[in-house]
């Protein structure tokens, strides 16, 4: 069966619920009984559409902000911006000025490349910072195909039950 056409584009206030749903549902596919569960039920759900209307509202937008879609259907997105904001900062100083805040893809996406192009539609080749999860090997992996390297910055995430979080740069 042949998959529909897969497309990458800047974000427009109509992908929001789309966004949301790639975000909380890759958080499902890959974080089960990593992160506490309220952080993927149907409440985070219908807050996380309301977060990315309201990010999408904004003129102009706080960064670059790109949706991989397949068919009518976002299938993953990234969001880079400044690295001012205290989601980039986590208490410590930035290492870089751009900071990728996101970048999620639905498990039936991966390996097909949507990744680096949705990386390269927000961060191009400059460079930037980011936060992972210290067990996420295979994101780590990922990032560091794309010239990211642990900088020996961690955080601990008190929201997320002390989860190490590891911040990578290039």
């Amino acid at each position: 069966m042949d998959l529909p056409a897969l497309r990458v584009r800047l974000a427009e206030l109509h992908d929001a619920h789309g966004i949301a749903d790639v975000h909380i549902g890759s958080w499902r596919e890959t974080y089960p009984g990593v992160i506490p569960d309220t952080f993927m039920d149907d409440d985070a759900l219908i807050a996380r559409r309301r977060m990315w209307e309201s990010i999408l509202g904004l003129d102009p937008l706080p960064g670059a902000i790109a949706v991989a879609e397949r068919g009518n259907q976002v299938v993953g997105f990234a969001f880079a911006g400044p690295a001012d904001h205290p989601d980039a900062i986590k208490g410590f100083a930035p290492a870089r000025s751009l900071h990728l805040y996101s970048i999620y893809l639905l498990a039936q996406e991966h390996e097909m490349g949507i990744g680096s192009a949705l990386l390269d539609a927000v961060v191009e080749d400059r460079p930037a910072q980011l936060w992972v999860l210290s067990g996420n090997d295979r994101a780590r992996a990922f990032y560091e195909r794309h010239g990211f390297r642990a900088d020996g910055v961690e955080f601990v995430d008190p929201a997320l039950a002390g989860i190490v979080e590891v911040r990578m740069v290039r």
